[in-house]
Parts: C-alpha cells; structure tokens; sequence
C-alpha cells in the first residue's frame, strides 16, 4: 500500500488527536514527493489498446483478448485478464460513452477526445483499482441530463470511478456537467504534471473525492452554479500542494426541509481536514450563503498563496448560513502561506476551535469580524492585516495572545474594537511582544507586559511606525474606531502624511514593510491604560 493511500485511510483514527492538539494532521501528513505509485511512468502496461469514436461505430484495436464489446458508439470493456491495459482514447461523438470493468490497475489516455453521453457519464470507469489518466491534447467531455441507472452500480458524475483516479499530461480536458457532477472518484482524485482541466457543472459539484482531493501540479479551472453544491468536495481530505487552480462557484444555499437543515455552497468542502502547503488557490463565491473554504475538522496554510472572496448575501431570515470567506469547525494555523480573504457580508475566517498564527502573511477585510476564533487566539510571527468594517478586526472568543510578528487590526466604534478577547468569560488580551498597530483601540482590562501608546489619527492617510532601524508604513482606512494604538520594542515612533518608497508591499499594497518614508509630521504617543477601552 503506498504512502498516499495509506495516510488517507489514517485520517479517520488521527483527526481526533488533531482536533485536540491543533496540529493539522502531521500524524498522518504524506510525503507525495516520495509516492511512485501515482507516477504512470513507474507501472509497466502490457498492452494498448486504442478506441476510436465517431461514425455509425467506435472503432478498436490491439484488442486481442475479446475484452472490448461495442454498440455503436457506447463502448464497454470487461478486462478479465492479468494484464495492465492503457486505452487510448479518441474521434468525436455526441451520443456515446466508455465504460470500464477491471481488476487490475489501468490508464485511460485522452488523446483528441470529444465525447458526450446524453444519458449519463461520458467516461464510467467501475474499476476500483487506480486508474491513471493521460491527458493529451485538446479533450472535452460531457454527461447528460438524466442517467440511465444500472442496478447495483454508482454513476455519479460525467468523469466517474469507482477507484483513485490520477491526472497527468500536458493536453486540455474540458468537462460540462449538466446531470450530475464533474470529476467524481469513490476513492481519491489527484491532479499531478502539467494537464488544463476546466470543469463546469450546473447540476452538482465540480470535482469529488470521497477520500481526498489532492492538487500537485497542473492548472484547474472549475466552476459549479448549483444550489448548495461545492467546486471541490470531499468527505475526508482536501490537500493543495502544487499547481493553480481556480474556484468559481455561484449557486446559493437552500433550507432542506427533509433534513431539517440548511444547506449552503463552498469552493472547497472538506470533512476531515484541509492543507494548503504549496501552489496557488484562487477562490470566488458569489452565491447566497456561500463560503470560499469550509471543513468540519482542522486546518493548516503553511506555504503557498490563496484568495479567498465572498461576495454574495447571508441565506435565511435570520442569516442561518452566512456567507464567509473561511470557517473551520477545528482548530487553525496559518505559519507561512500567503492568504488574502475578503468576505463582504460576514466574518472572514472563523474557527470553533483555536487559530495559531506563526508566520506567512495574512490579509483579511470583512464587513463582520475579520478574524474569529472560538478558543484561543494566539500570533507569534508573520504578517497579519485583520480589517472589519462593522465589528472587531480580531476577535477571540477565548484569551488572545499576540506574541510577535507585526498586527495591523481595524475595528469599528465602541464596543467593538481593533482587537478583543471575551472578558465576560474571564478572558484577556495580553500584548507579549510584536509590532502592534490598531485602529479602533484595545479590549478593556488587556494584559500589557509590552507598553502600548495611543493616539488620535486621520483617515486616508500614510503612517510611517518606527522601531528601532525599521520602519513599517501603513495607509489608515476611511472608517473606524476613534483610537489608534501602536505597540513594539524598542519604544515607536510615528509620523503621519508621509512619503512612502521602497520596502515590500503588504496587504494589496495597504502597508510597506521595510519603508523608507520622507516628510510628514511626528505624532505625539500617550501611554496606553489598560483600564481603558479606546
């Protein structure tokens, strides 16, 4: 059993212990670096054979064994054999399909492809054995409306299997769903070398792994417009360390009155766990209710980029599924991803459990909280931009730690606040370390082990912050609290309506980091009280 399958089918035992030590899964994190089985070039096939679709009847060869039966242009193989096959796929129909028995692992080679089934799956691979798929030059796939059901077997989806399926190429394969899903594996879907897939789904979603989705090269381009539907879903794991892929979903949430439950779209659903460790996640949802990632279980941002929007309303008259850019039931850790979220009718990124910010960069604007943890909330490195236009910028509902890196928080008038803890739970805020800049002022009664300083301040306008031989130049928005209070070692300096040059642009280009700034004009620091509540 190689390492991928193995690690998948530990998540179930582990997710406990991750969910209580918050460590994203490194009990069971894969090494796919070091998996062969999912590399086509490692298996020796033993024969190939070709099926060419078009006409009054696909045409085949190299099929020695009687394996492969025809009518018309649906084609059906039975491999009984010992031997690994690659079926070489090609020619044009718009009434066929390929379907696959076999126990032995196989490739499907898309090779010039134009397939469309109207009554059901284009490709409907029952094996339950890997299936590796060779995408090559341009392809295009599409299902029906409705499927015509065979007893005692799944179809779930244009592009089925009962088993992994396993991308690689340098071609196109395009995939319009108009029945059921997209790309739908029982077992796991991973996306490896250079292939362009687009998936576009008006009936479910746009790619599903019941045991993990996992994108390690390649660019993906999927869209969903289905209510309730999501652009990938799994019931366990959904793992991006490689390649671009591009969500899009647009369908709004609904109210399931059979379950008694309401039920909302996302870009990314994953019930046990999701990491994003490398590569580039670009995610928008304009639906109702939408969110851009959500997952029953914990999560980690520990390398790569991502943007997150979510532009579309809360669904229920009483918001029962709000629209949020990124919401985890587990616990959270963002150590040095780039990630962008914006989320324009509610919180940004959410978590029940606790969210431990160690590096990376981390931008969020939201009209709700911009970043809310139901436990603890701890920042011990990176760069953190946290931006609510109606509420606090970084709300814990546990304690909130800031222990290093540099925080830029903005929240709205009193009582909401740049950063705040729960202190009719007995929690605090305590100020460890970092560099701290919050407009919109501090909870009351904070923990101040590191002097904070507090200052009025205009709207619109450049700040250059210095501590010591850096400078961190930040541009205030046009909204929120009355106060601003900044915090580091050694004691700050500020000016304000300075010119900024040079350093690294941060947060869409709200803040430099490492600036030289010139002119503008000192700001006077008072000592912050912690008695108080700016």
């Amino acid at each position: 059993m190689n390492k991928l399958k193995r690690s998948i089918l530990v998540v179930a035992s582990f997710v406990l212990v991750a969910l209580l030590a918050g460590n994203c899964g490194d009990d069971f994190v894969t090494e796919t670096d070091e998996d062969d089985e999912d590399d086509v070039t490692a298996t020796t096939f033993d024969r190939t054979i070709a099926i060419s679709f078009g006409g009054e009847q696909a045409s085949v060869s190299g099929d020695v064994h009687g394996i492969v039966s025809v009518n018309g242009n649906y084609v059906t193989v039975n491999n009984t054999t010992d031997e690994k096959v690659v079926y070489d796929l090609s020619g044009a129909t718009n009434s066929g399909s390929f379907k696959l028995y076999s126990s032995r692992k196989q490739a499907i080679r898309l090779h010039q492809l134009d397939l469309t089934n109207p009554k059901g799956a284009a490709i409907n691979n029952q094996s339950k054995k890997r299936t590796f798929v060779v995408v090559e030059g341009s392809n295009s796939l599409a299902d029906g409306k409705k499927y015509t059901k065979t007893e005692g077997e799944d179809e779930k989806a244009a592009f089925f299997s009962e088993g992994q399926l396993v991308f690689s190429g340098a071609g196109s394969l395009a995939v319009t769903a108009r029945g059921k899903a997209g790309i739908t594996s029982d077992d796991y879907v991973r996306f490896l070398s250079s292939p362009t897939i687009k998936v576009n789904t008006t009936a479910g979603h746009a790619v599903c792994g019941k045991d993990a989705i996992i994108v390690s090269g390649g660019n993906l381009d999927v869209t969903t417009s289905a209510d309730t539907k999501k652009g990938f879903s799994s019931d366990s794991l959904v793992r991006i360390d490689g390649g671009v892929t591009h969500i899009t979903v647009k369908g709004s949430a609904e109210y399931d009155s059979k379950d008694n439950k309401y039920t909302g779209t996302a870009g990314i659903k994953a019930d046990k766990l999701f990491e994003m460790l490398a590569g580039e996640l670009v995610i928008h949802n304009s639906g109702t209710g939408g969110k851009g990632i959500s997952c029953d279980g914990p999560g980690c941002f520990k390398g790569g980029t991502v943007t997150v929007t979510t532009t579309g309303a809360n669904f229920g008259s009483s918001n029962e599924t709000p629209s949020k850019g990124i919401k985890f039931d587990g616990d959270l850790s963002f150590s040095g991803a780039t990630v962008s979220v914006t989320s324009l009718s509610h919180e940004g990124i959410s978590s029940k459990g606790t969210i431990d910010i160690s590096g990376g960069v981390l931008y969020v604007c939201a009209s709700d909280d911009a970043i809310n943890s139901h436990g603890d909330l701890t920042i011990n490195g990176g760069y953190v931009c946290a931006w609510s236009t109606d509420n606090d910028g970084i709300d814990a509902n546990g304690n909130l730690y800031v222990k290093g890196g540099t925080v830029y928080a903005v929240g709205t008038h009193t009582p909401e606040v740049a950063l705040d803890a729960n202190t009719d739970d007995d929690k605090k805020l305590y100020i460890l370390g970092g560099t701290i800049i919050a407009i919109g002022g501090l909870e009351r009664d904070a923990n101040l082990s590191q002097k904070c300083y507090w200052a009025p301040w205009s709207k619109n306008t450049w700040y250059g912050l210095t501590i010591g031989l850096s400078t961190f130049a930040f541009q205030t928005p046009s909204s929120g609290g009355d106060t601003l209070v900044v915090s580091g070692v050694p004691a700050p300096a500020l000016k304000s309506g300075v010119s900024v040059s040079g350093g690294t642009n941060l947060f869409d280009g709200l803040c430099v980091r490492d600036a030289i700034v010139s002119g503008g004009i000192s700001v006077n620091l008072s000592n912050y009280s912690s008695g108080s509540n700016y």
